[in-house]
């Protein structure tokens, strides 16, 4: 190519560039005004700005993204572990230094399970051996030293585990039900099919079954076993059988070479332990009201994770983008008129014990809680809030639409709000979950994968001032007689 063909193709791409600014600006311009800023009030013109300086703070002065890459280098804080309790203390410490008026531990005991050793799966399969990705689940018991074969069972749903009966008896029972993949919110996908992960022990237990396997809670199709809670309920202890998560990719496969051989038998061995309950603490730390400093309004998240991996955006990301909250308020001048409490709640995982005792001191303190703001749901790209409260506070919070949707905030719908902040719900207290974009969030959930590498800074960023603008808004309109009317 000469040297005129270079300036020519220099020039082309210059003026395909400007048309597709001008093109990108005429549309965010109409997708501004079909959010009506020219009938904007005199307060929420005020708002508007203020929502802006918030973003703009965030994306140029954000502390997020490096207080993330702080938390997860202590790696997996799954209660009861010293890495959970490392947490605490670098908790404790990041709110002091963003200057909060007062920062406290609570106390709490959580309960302390522990992984053990590498856990090991295989199975034969026309005289080869096929090495399976397996962990234990959350609360299971172990295997016998050296591990548990038996012929499988395959189920698609509980339903259908409980029609087993003395089949299941010296089984090994395998629940494959699937994602719904048709389901645009992954969040609905997993809510179809974690019954299983989590019941499929006591489910099965009861027929005399030897071990229970599932298949990861992931859209995807991968090679990582997905870790989680599970449950005996009221099984006697000596029906108790080792629970674990197969990989996605693993599950496809051992269903397929159970059509071929139907008795084939599988192998899994884990070490697993529950250990006396531990002691640890929420954090918790404020930014006191100028005008109704008793009423409160929570943002937080949960400081534990699984072991697997470090955390990161189950629920690192929440734990950063909650702080930033009160750091990005205090950056641009903005004194709430209650008081905002940061909460870093233990024990989301595997318990709940942090959320039920910070509500239980709440009662007990006479504490008046008018709001709260959840975020555990990872850390990409906002797409809106959730909300759980009385009508008139929904259409409230939905009525800050024209405000928030210039920021690709469009998802303002009724719904479920969060685990931590759920025992606080109340007629009068208005629950709001943050929800970012969900189609990657089950690739890394209770993994090893769900690392600070795959979390995206500016994505981050974005979050913060998102839940940063929504806890503005429900500070400056959320506590009236009318809006804490039922």
């Amino acid at each position: 190519m000469n040297n005129l063909q270079m300036k020519k193709l220099t020039i082309l791409s210059m003026v395909v560039a400007s048309i597709f600014a001008i093109s990108c600006k005429k549309e965010s311009n109409t997708t501004q005004n079909k959010e009506n800023p020219d009938v904007f009030s005199a307060e929420e013109k005020k708002d508007s700005t203020n929502i802006k300086h918030l973003f703009n703070t965030a994306l140029t002065e954000g502390k997020s993204y490096e207080w993330l890459r702080e938390l997860t280098s202590i790696g997996g804080r799954l209660s009861g572990s010293e890495e959970a309790a490392k947490a605490v203390v670098w908790g404790e410490k990041v709110m002091k230094e963003v200057g909060l008026d007062s920062v406290w531990l609570q106390p709490v005991m959580v309960p302390h399970w522990v992984r053990g050793e590498k856990e090991v799966a295989n199975y034969m399969f026309n005289g080869e051996k096929i090495n399976v990705p397996l962990c234990a689940l959350g609360f299971s018991i172990a295997t016998p030293s050296n591990g548990i074969t038996a012929e499988v069972i395959e189920v698609k749903s509980l339903k259908e585990a409980e029609s087993l009966g003395e089949k299941a008896k010296g089984k090994i029972v395998f629940f494959n039900g699937a994602f719904d993949n048709t389901l645009i919110n992954t969040f609905h996908a997993y809510g179809g099919c974690v019954g299983q992960r989590f019941a499929g022990a006591a489910t099965v237990g009861k027929f005399g079954a030897v071990g229970m396997i599932v298949r990861s809670m992931t859209n995807g199709i991968n090679d990582y076993p997905h870790t989680g809670s599970m449950s005996y309920k009221d099984l006697p202890e000596d029906k108790y059988i080792p629970a674990a998560a197969i990989s996605s990719r693993a599950a496809e496969n051992l269903s397929k070479h159970l059509k071929e051989t139907p008795n084939l038998k599988f192998y899994f061995k884990q070490s697993c332990k529950t250990l006396p309950d531990a002691p640890s603490f929420n954090v918790v730390g404020q930014i006191n009201g100028t005008e109704n400093p008793d009423k409160i309004m929570v943002v937080g998240g949960h400081l534990d994770s699984w072991d697997l991996g470090e955390g990161a955006h189950d629920d690192g990301a929440g734990i950063v983008q909650s702080l930033e909250v009160a750091y990005l308020l205090k950056k641009n001048g903005i004194k709430p008129k209650n008081t905002v409490r940061v909460v870093f709640f233990m024990n989301e995982e595997n318990g709940l014990r942090g959320a039920t005792e910070y509500n239980r001191l709440a009662k007990e303190n006479g504490e008046i809680h008018i709001g709260a703001l959840e975020s555990d749901a990872g850390g990409h790209t906002p797409r809106g809030f959730s909300i759980d409260a009385n009508e008139k506070n929904v259409d409230l919070v939905q009525s800050w639409k024209k405000l928030l949707a210039p920021y690709g905030l469009h998802d303002l719908l009724k719904g479920g709000a969060g685990a931590d902040i759920g025992p606080l719900k109340d007629d009068h207290v208005t629950l709001v979950g943050y929800r970012p974009d969900s189609q990657r969030y089950f690739d890394y959930h209770h993994t090893e994968i769900d690392t600070f590498d795959k979390v995206n800074k500016r994505e981050l960023e974005l979050g913060s001032a998102s839940m940063a603008s929504i806890v503005y808004l429900m500070d400056k309109y959320l506590y009236t007689e009318d809006t804490l009317k039922p």
